[in-house]
């Protein structure tokens, strides 16, 4: 819900109000990304929707829209602890471009978190990693701050 919500909202109903949010978009039939399970238990999760749906990704200076063609955005990648640096980050992001790709998209972009020696808290890798974006496909194509860069999935965008 970060990226749905004005800060204030967001932050009035953090926890269970944000969580009974997402579940309303979920009953009222929206596909807000994606899980991934293994042997019946949730290991990970990739947000992905039109960009339009993200007013705060829409309002932001250093993500703000490279051109005016339809975009899907990849806003969140979770993959629990143990399941990390195993592929489930590059499986979800794959998965969420077939998804994005079967309802019209064209366009599908992600922001991955990038450090500088390429290590930070893990509470900061909230939108993926660049290495799972390259894995699945996406290329960096603008960079407005120096951790946080705009990749595209070639597949897409015409760049290979």
């Amino acid at each position: 819900m970060w990226w749905r919500l004005a800060r204030s909202q967001w932050n009035l109903q953090k926890g269970e109000g944000n969580r009974k949010a997402l579940r309303k978009l979920v009953a009222r039939g929206r596909v807000p990304g994606f899980l991934a399970y293994d042997r019946g238990n949730p290991v990970g999760w990739c947000a992905i929707e039109p960009r339009e749906n993200y007013p705060v990704l829409e309002r932001s200076r250093s993500l703000a829209r490279i051109d005016d063609r339809p975009t899907w955005s990849v806003t969140c990648l979770f993959v629990a602890r143990t399941y990390r640096r195993k592929g489930v980050s590059t499986a979800l992001l794959k998965a969420a471009v077939r998804h994005a790709r079967r309802h019209g998209a064209r366009l599908v972009e992600g922001y991955p978190t990038e450090s500088r020696d390429g290590r930070f808290p893990d509470a900061f890798a909230f939108t993926g990693t660049v290495p799972a974006f390259t894995a699945a496909g996406f290329k960096e194509v603008a960079r407005r701050s120096p951790t946080r860069p705009i990749m595209r999935n070639r597949y897409f965008s015409g760049a290979r």
